[in-house]
């Protein structure tokens, strides 16, 4: 397993030593998932040049939950990057309404983002897009190499699948390091020269940098983040804009998982908050705003900041940012104002997970199962997939 330099928790393990861990390696299996994009360059632009280069081609990007909220993210770098229509469309969605979602019969690339690969919908999903689309092929990337999708798609023509770290199929409850490895891999399969600042042969490029950012952020803040899950809030607030905003869905869907539902984590895009969900804050209320590398994004993140401020006071805001030197109270991750946000949201992913971890631990509960009596489980099971109607 990969070695880095976060700060151990020690006894705080107790209850979550697998989430733990898998939060922690996560800048190690980073620099994996970079070098094996770079052995299989070659192979990935032969799948994915026939279809890329028609300008009719629409990219899906698909998955269930956390796996979903990954394809949110990578959506708006995508679509701004490669100038072609980029749909994150979540594989429930697509299941309980097909033709709303693939109706319109284009040349697809269908990248479907799974951790187990055996919830109902990742398999039914690429089935349906078989029925309904006359051009489609499928990117299959997934964390678990005996999975159902991953076996269904392994030898098909058509389909090419990306096998995550071993270590990235989370033995814990929640979706850490898969979901960030996944982002990762599906960034650098469809824009590689975004993805590396121009340093393909260097030896690990963006990922190195991102490593080093979660690490040093995780180390400095540690004792901070201890402080603000001991406050156990009952709210918390998570923003951001463009690719974060899918990065703040997932933040909270972290925390909401973790806690058992004992801590209601609401997220919104940093404009979008002032229409209504500000309604959601009350004392305390802790928020956390994502600020993006973008300079012109940036102004709307910090003037949000600016604004919770006013509401809740200093203590109860946490402003991320990659811009140094701004005089703003900030936590600062690193200088990576010239990384995009789809990439920056895996540093800032792994600090809503480390927060998330300590809060669960904060209100006495399991974070590696915080479902004991199995209310909710790893892989959703017992849905039962219907065969579509001809058309009306």
């Amino acid at each position: 397993m990969p070695q880095n330099s976060f700060v151990p928790i020690g006894s705080r393990d107790a209850g979550g030593p697998a989430t733990a861990a898998e939060i922690r390696q996560q800048p190690g299996l980073w620099k994996l998932v970079a070098a094996e994009a770079r052995r299989r360059r070659a192979a990935t632009d032969d799948f994915l040049r026939p279809l890329l280069s028609d300008q009719r081609a629409r990219i899906v990007l698909a998955g269930a939950g956390t796996s979903a909220f990954a394809g949110q993210v990578l959506a708006p770098a995508l679509t701004g990057r490669l100038r072609r229509r980029v749909d994150a469309v979540a594989t429930t969605d697509i299941v309980s309404s097909p033709r709303a979602v693939l109706g319109e019969d284009v040349p697809t690339l269908l990248v479907s983002l799974a951790r187990s690969g055996d919830s109902p919908e990742s398999t039914a999903t690429t089935a349906l897009a078989d029925e309904l689309l006359s051009s489609v092929r499928h990117l299959v990337i997934t964390c678990n190499r005996q999975g159902q999708l991953a076996q269904a798609h392994a030898a098909r023509a058509g389909s090419l699948v990306r096998l995550m770290p071993d270590a990235a199929n989370d033995r814990g409850f929640a979706m850490t390091s898969s979901f960030t490895t996944m982002l990762l891999a599906a960034q650098l399969a469809l824009d590689p020269d975004g993805s590396d600042g121009g340093q393909a042969d260097s030896g690990g490029g963006y990922a190195d940098q991102l490593g080093a950012a979660a690490e040093q952020l995780l180390a400095e803040r540690a004792g901070q983040l201890a402080g603000l899950a001991g406050r156990r809030y009952r709210r918390v607030v998570y923003l951001g804009s463009g690719a974060l905003t899918g990065l703040a869905r997932e933040a909270s869907l972290k925390l909401l998982e973790l806690t058992a539902g004992q801590v209601v984590g609401y997220w919104d895009s940093s404009l979008g908050f002032r229409h209504g969900p500000k309604a959601f804050l009350e004392e305390p209320t802790l928020c956390f705003v994502f600020v993006s590398a973008d300079p012109y994004s940036r102004r709307y993140d910090e003037d949000m900041a600016d604004e919770l401020r006013r509401t809740l006071g200093d203590e109860h805001v946490v402003e991320v940012s990659v811009h140094a030197g701004s005089g703003r109270p900030t936590w600062h991750i690193g200088d990576l104002g010239h990384v995009p946000d789809s990439l920056v949201a895996l540093p800032y992913a792994v600090l809503a997970q480390q927060f998330a971890l300590l809060a669960s631990l904060e209100h006495g509960l399991a974070p590696d199962n915080p479902f004991p009596s199995g209310e909710l489980s790893r892989v959703v099971r017992g849905l039962r997939i219907y065969s579509l109607p001809g058309p009306a």
